[in-house]
């Protein structure tokens, strides 16, 4: 797939939280003392090394992930923004975002990421409901969640907020009154995510003792659907799996991902997809943060590995990024020639309703997106 047009953009990745919540299973760990110049140097750093393999690009969009990046000191986002711009520079109308928790803490800042830079913010809301925000460990309730969204809305051009779906014992009539109370808010841009057990989280051993159980798979497609019917309903439609905006609303960023453009990963556990040499390149960071510190001191990059993808690795890359979106994914040479006789499979597909065929446009309908997983595999096998 040639990717000479791609847009670029840079993740950041902030590794600490205040505490970590049981359904995590992100690079995460608990804040501790942290050396902010150190953090600020080796992340300017690392952003050195792979300005020097990009080349002469202009960024589209800068994001700070985590963890909780909230947590990070001014210095270090003004420090990584600042490098940015010397060592790529932005396009015009960058999109650079910062997730928060929505504590009363992080709210004190938002006028100061503000002035640094930051033009979007997502907020880590997961509810409103003290009793659903106490059984998903946060550390904030449903007051300080509704101030954090009003502060959010004032203090930046754009934000965004997270709700979780699918708790125990929650009914659809819940579900309902939940989204409507945060359309009210005014937010232009909802990722809502159903609430998966994943290995090795502190909700996947109460589940295996029998603490609680999830909703079963009828009732979650249920909440589903509700989800989609309440957002276009206040013109929020879904243009990805879990990601609803009004027009023009969209995570830039998020998009780089799902169209498989380029971007830059550093920090610990980050991830980056970039072309050079030529090739698709695969790179993981170390994930430890001492480990990562201690590779960019030594070494100018924080990089465990740099892999160089094949066809058949890219084509599963791009079919699993871009058919979560609305608009699907396009085709080319490349990936027809990847996908060989499996590519007789479409046709099927689609007289099923599972996908739908515009030339070189190959999209999932509303119900492939529900079993996208299933659809994949039927693709690809």
């Amino acid at each position: 797939m040639s990717n000479s047009k791609a847009q670029l953009g840079v993740y950041v990745h902030w590794p600490y939280c205040a505490r970590i919540c049981p359904y995590c299973d992100f690079n995460v760990y608990r804040t501790r003392d942290i050396d902010a110049g150190r953090w600020r140097a080796a992340l300017i750093r690392d952003l050195e090394y792979w300005r020097a393999r990009t080349g002469p690009r202009r960024l589209a969009s800068l994001y700070f992930g985590g963890g909780t990046p909230s947590l990070a000191s001014i210095e270090v986002v003004e420090g990584v923004i600042d490098a940015c711009e010397r060592l790529w520079g932005f396009e015009n109308g960058p999109e650079i975002t910062l997730e928060a928790n929505p504590t009363d803490a992080a709210r004190s800042r938002f006028q100061a990421f503000a002035r640094a830079g930051v033009n979007r913010l997502s907020l880590g809301v997961q509810s409103f409901d003290d009793a659903a925000l106490a059984f998903l460990g946060r550390d904030h309730d449903g007051a300080a969640a509704r101030r954090a969204v009003e502060a959010a809305l004032s203090s930046f051009p754009r934000a965004s907020f997270d709700l979780i779906y699918a708790l125990p014992d929650q009914t659809e009539d819940a579900w309902r009154a939940a989204l409507r109370a945060a359309l009210r808010t005014g937010v232009r841009h909802l990722s809502l995510y159903q609430l998966t057990i994943e290995p090795g989280t502190a909700f996947e051993r109460a589940v295996a003792r029998g603490r609680w159980r999830p909703p079963d798979d009828g009732l979650a497609a249920a909440l589903y659907d509700i989800a989609q019917e309440e957002t276009a309903a206040a013109g929020l439609a879904a243009y990805e799996i879990s990601n609803h905006a009004a027009p023009g609303e969209e995570s830039r960023h998020n998009l780089l991902y799902w169209r498989y453009q380029d971007y830059v990963g550093v920090g610990p556990g980050a991830h980056g997809r970039l072309r050079a040499d030529g090739r698709r390149i695969a790179v993981e960071i170390r994930p430890h943060p001492e480990d990562y510190l201690a590779a960019v001191e030594r070494e100018g990059c924080g990089a465990a590995s740099v892999e160089a993808l094949d066809a058949e690795a890219v084509l599963i890359e791009r079919l699993s990024m871009g058919l979560r979106l609305a608009e699907g994914v396009i085709l080319d040479a490349e990936d027809l020639a990847a996908l060989g006789p499996r590519a007789a499979r479409l046709d099927a597909l689609a007289r099923e309703g599972l996908v739908a065929r515009d030339g070189a446009r190959l999209a999932a309908t509303a119900e492939g997106r529900r079993l996208l997983d299933a659809l994949l595999a039927r693709i690809l096998a």
